[in-house]
């Protein structure tokens, strides 16, 4: 019998998509959003999408040979976002800024997708009620002929891979 051969997708094509994140930010990014009422935005890098299920070791009265390893909920890493930074505004940014500067918090559910050669998603990891938590730009230095790079952290309740 044969089996089909296994596709890779390479890590370089993707695409991150924030859904309804204009929701909370009113007119301000009525140019900004799709169709859909969501934002796309290209990024150099993404990272941090993992997914550790801890343990609890508990006693058993009586006996210390041994402890049970009990499974507790899973912790997951910041996903992380790299990108050029742009002298055009952000509405990712802008959302961010409202986050971390003024403490008001729009979640929302940020998409990664894994593309094939055809720009279709392959692979689809969704990050439930994601809110920004780190908002940074790269060094600054006139030794070096590099892009300033802009990296934006959410967190977020919980991920699951959709496809």
């Amino acid at each position: 019998m044969k089996h089909k051969a296994d596709s890779y997708v390479p890590a370089f094509h993707f695409e991150v998509t924030f859904l309804s994140v204009a929701l909370g930010l009113g007119g301000l990014l009525e140019n900004a959003i799709n169709e859909d009422g969501n934002i796309g935005m290209a990024f150099s890098e993404v990272s941090g999408i993992s997914a550790e299920l801890q343990t609890e070791e508990v006693g058993e009265g009586g006996n210390n040979s041994f402890k049970y390893r009990l499974p507790k909920p899973p912790k997951y890493n910041n996903l992380v976002l790299k990108r050029a930074l742009s002298t055009t505004p952000s509405v990712l940014i802008m959302w961010a800024n409202e986050a971390i500067h003024n403490f008001n918090f729009y979640p929302c559910t940020a998409v990664v997708a894994l593309l094939n050669e055809e720009h279709i998603p392959v692979k689809v990891w969704a990050f439930n009620n994601a809110y920004p938590v780190k908002l940074e730009v790269s060094n600054l230095s006139a030794n070096k002929s590099e892009l300033v790079i802009e990296t934006l952290e959410l967190a977020y309740n919980y991920s699951r891979r959709i496809l």
